[in-house]
């Protein structure tokens, strides 16, 4: 496998399925560009697609599935640069920025990942005829949509302590302490409000695609050309999901299915969905890593811009490193209401409960280590890791995988509903030859 497949398999932990798609340095330059679609304040240009459109090419060949005809993969391509400029444009507006330093951070991370430098790792991109300065820019642009979808989305997202004891106690609940799925959906998708005749035509078209499935077609070649779904371009490859994850009833089918085995079309608040189980794993006892962290939070506010706010981090670095107590500083500054009381002590938690850049400054810092200031979405951080330990499955652990499962579960569902909202919502009109125009 090239280093540009290894990197498309790094980038999908920052937004759930997205591909990684670099210029190609050797692409033919297109001497008139044009508008293929405009998106609200924004425009997709000609030449942006036809980048596109060659890196998805190029990731199916290499799966050895067939190329769907042009005009198919146009279409799937064009809509998926529209809602990817829809969330870049919220972002501009919401003031979100990737400094310097956090895009070398992902870059290094990314770099680590394929075992290599980031010298190697610009070298490899060169070998693959890929920009580094357009791969940094990508990045740049998924960080940003995770960021979108973190506020948008994550964050209205809530989950009871009746919900966790409730999921704890079925049967579900246990199932899905057990075993995981490697999945690929096809999304055939109904408008939201729609009326009885549009929901049959979508069950119509499902159970033609289902059909078409039964008789040995092609699973990732139907959801590249049919699929309405986020990780359509992917084949619809979803990666590993616990049942629990599903919305029912998938989550009690999947049990009673075998590897390659495909579900009937079901309904769900999106639109009917097939699902295939590519891979099953798990259903023994393991061990997790869970980490023993304090921090302090200091956030932007109308009176203390980001550098000010910057500067405040960094001085309480410095008077930690000085010898001040640790606690008594997050007690008096800390901006964090679930943690500052407790001298910012977070406890023993599980890494993956965490966002990915307090994740991977935790993972890189040592115990009894403080680290330099560091930024998330909800503010500048400095962190200092008290210990670390494997644990099996205990009661706590049990119910914080359990918070992680129903979110994820919701964040899933909440994540295509508000997908959709914004494109539905949103002014776009397609100058795409051959494609039907649209303006909304």
């Amino acid at each position: 496998m090239n280093v540009k497949t290894k990197l498309s398999d790094c980038l999908r932990p920052l937004v759930l399925g997205a591909l990684f798609l670099g210029t190609a340095a050797n692409a033919a330059v297109q001497s008139i560009d044009k508008v293929v679609a405009i998106v609200d304040n924004d425009v997709v240009m000609q030449s942006q697609l036809d980048q596109r459109v060659h890196e998805v090419q190029q990731t199916i060949a290499k799966r050895g599935a067939a190329v769907p005809p042009a005009n198919v993969l146009d279409q799937q391509v064009l809509e998926r640069l529209i809602v990817e400029n829809l969330q870049l444009q919220i972002g501009e507006r919401s003031g979100i920025r990737i400094t310097d330093e956090e895009l070398n951070q992902a870059v290094g991370t990314i770099a680590q990942r394929n075992n290599m430098s980031v010298d190697q790792f610009r070298a490899a991109l060169t070998r693959d005829g890929l920009s580094y300065d357009d791969a940094r820019d990508q990045i740049r642009r998924e960080m940003v949509i995770s960021r979108v979808r973190q506020r948008r989305v994550a964050e209205r997202i809530q989950v009871s302590e009746q919900e966790v004891k409730n999921f704890l106690a079925s049967d579900l609940g246990k199932m899905q302490l057990s075993e995981e799925f490697r999945l690929a959906n096809i999304l055939i998708p109904t408008p939201e409000s729609a009326n009885s005749d549009a929901i049959q035509n979508a069950a119509k078209q499902a159970d033609a695609v289902y059909q078409q499935l039964k008789q040995g077609a092609d699973f990732g070649q139907l959801a590249i050309a049919k699929s309405a779904s986020e990780t359509a371009l992917e084949g619809g490859d979803m990666g590993w999901r616990k049942a629990g994850q599903l919305p029912p009833p998938f989550d009690r089918m999947l049990s009673t299915m075998a590897v390659g085995d495909i579900t009937q079309p079901m309904r769900t608040p999106g639109g009917f969905i097939i699902l295939k189980i590519l891979d099953k794993r798990g259903g023994e006892t393991q061990t997790r890593d869970e980490v023993h962290v304090r921090h302090i939070l200091v956030k932007p506010s109308p009176i203390r811009d980001e550098a000010k706010t910057k500067a405040l981090a960094e001085s309480l670095y410095t008077r930690i490193e000085a010898g001040e107590d640790f606690g008594e500083l997050a007690k008096s500054f800390s901006e964090d209401p679930g943690s500052a009381l407790n001298g910012g002590d977070l406890n023993w938690i599980d890494p993956n409960a965490l966002v990915p850049e307090f994740r991977e400054v935790m993972a890189k810092t040592p115990q009894g280590k403080l680290s330099k200031p560091f930024q998330t979405q909800y503010g500048w951080h400095v962190l200092e890791v008290l210990g670390r330990r494997a644990t099996d499955s205990t009661s706590q652990a049990r119910e914080q995988q359990a918070m992680t499962v129903l979110r994820n579960r919701k964040y899933d569902e909440e994540l295509q509903t508000w997908l959709r909202q914004i494109r539905d919502e949103a002014y776009v009109e397609i100058k795409l030859p051959g494609a039907d125009q649209a303006a909304q």
